[in-house]
């Protein structure tokens, strides 16, 4: 992309974000009638568009910043100290909120729930680091994102997990993703945000739970690099997709590879590709059965899997408000306590019936029906072509960065001995 270009998307950008009116009304209102006066929508102070207008031109600067050092620069030191920024800026100061992670959330519902009101903030931190990414790979992960900042410092003595374990915990991110999007698409709850680890460490008012769960991935972080980022993050599923369709993407040198296998052991994310030569060819025969295996598994686990999210819808609808009122309402058991649940007492004070508290608590059980299909195919998917993606050999003469998963952390550069373009060096 010709600097002109760039610049003329930035300044679309800013003037779109400058424009709007930022809404306040984040999240959906309550579910009951009365006993809650629903605050009136009041127009943001100047103080409070301007922080948000800020917040997006920082997103852009710091992206384009560390795209240069990544790309132009490749420079270990320069992605540490956007790190740094990051971290302070976008976790502390601004207390890990707004953040693309728990964008997805936000844009999801606004796709099923026309009276949810969708900041543009949110939209602009939810497409610009997957902008970035198309063009010049994950660079957001690599000094920009406040959650790898932190865990990428706690990186003291990483280890190898090996391909096998890999694959298996890089299933999680798809699974907690598609629930992520079930339960925003149905309005039950962000539980992106409500699990968020970092957040409460970012404002310093984590619960209990959530300190022991952030000093947990902290702790193992120091020995398996960015635990959260490779085996949770939902937003770094997205990443690497569109990662691998990315115009520039980093590389370990800067010309030729020289098979020094220097750089064989440099990447604590396991995101460095080896060669595959011709030393071990497959037979045109071996080759036609594995397409035939493929083709024949990826629709099989996408029926078995949306067949067990069918299974599992009940269990999935559980925790919505609608379908748990109803079960409570349902139990004899729930109505005798003395202390009864704050779900009963919205309801008395709502005017509604049991029928219609039932009417809506099935009309919610379809909506999990028909989710729990999609997520469970969904998952499916995802496993077949991780399995694909095990059993073909990609065809590869140098030690390459995987476009998907690598997070561009320039840490496998400073292995190379190759430090200027060789066609450089003989003319």
């Amino acid at each position: 992309m010709s600097k002109q270009k760039l610049v003329i998307i930035l300044l679309l950008l800013l003037t779109v974000q400058a424009t709007s009116v930022f809404a306040v009304q984040r999240f959906p209102k309550p579910e009951f009638e009365t006993g809650y006066i629903q605050p009136e929508t009041q127009v943001p102070s100047p103080r409070t568009e301007i922080l948000a207008v800020m917040d997006v031109v920082v997103l852009l600067l710091s992206l384009s910043v560390i795209s240069w050092i990544v790309l132009k620069k490749r420079s270990r030191n320069g992605v540490f100290l956007m790190s740094v920024f990051s971290l302070i800026y976008f976790g502390f100061y601004r207390e890990g909120c707004i953040c693309a992670i728990g964008s997805i959330q936000n844009i999801t519902l606004a796709l099923f729930d026309y009276n949810y009101i969708l900041p543009l903030t949110v939209i602009a931190f939810f497409i610009i680091p997957l902008v970035f990414t198309l063009f010049f790979g994950r660079t957001f992960c690599a000094g920009v994102c406040p959650f790898g900042a932190m865990q990428d410092m706690v990186a003291f003595r990483p280890q190898k997990l090996g391909s096998r374990l890999n694959a298996i915990l890089g299933m999680v991110p798809y699974i907690y993703l598609g629930l992520a999007v079930l339960y925003a698409a149905t309005g039950t709850d962000f539980i992106i945000c409500r699990y968020d680890p970092f957040v409460g460490i970012f404002r310093f008012n984590a619960s209990f739970s959530m300190f022991v769960f952030a000093g947990i991935l902290l702790l193992s972080g120091i020995f398996i690099a960015r635990p959260y980022c490779r085996f949770l993050c939902p937003y770094g599923v997205l990443l690497n997709w569109v990662s691998r369709f990315s115009r520039r993407h980093i590389t370990i040198t800067p010309a030729e590879c020289i098979q020094c296998r220097l750089c064989e052991d440099s990447c604590p994310y396991d995101a460095i590709d080896f060669p595959v030569t011709s030393r071990n060819p497959e037979s045109r025969q071996v080759m036609v059965r594995k397409l035939m295996l493929i083709c024949t598994l990826i629709p099989f686990l996408i029926v078995a899997g949306g067949w067990t999210g069918i299974r599992l819808h009940e269990t999935l609808a559980g925790v919505n408000g609608k379908v748990k009122l109803a079960r409570q309402l349902l139990d004899p058991a729930t109505l005798r306590i003395q202390s009864e649940p704050f779900e009963i007492t919205a309801y008395k004070s709502s005017g509604k019936s049991q029928m219609q508290v039932n009417e809506e608590a099935s009309v919610m059980l379809k909506r999990f029906y028909t989710g729990g299909w999609i997520l469970g195919g969904f998952i499916g998917l995802m496993f077949g072509v991780v399995i694909a993606g095990r059993m073909l050999n990609i065809w590869r003469t140098d030690y390459v960065p995987n476009k998907g998963t690598c997070l561009s952390c320039t840490r496998c550069v400073d292995y190379c001995p190759v430090k200027s373009d060789l066609s450089k060096v003989n003319t």
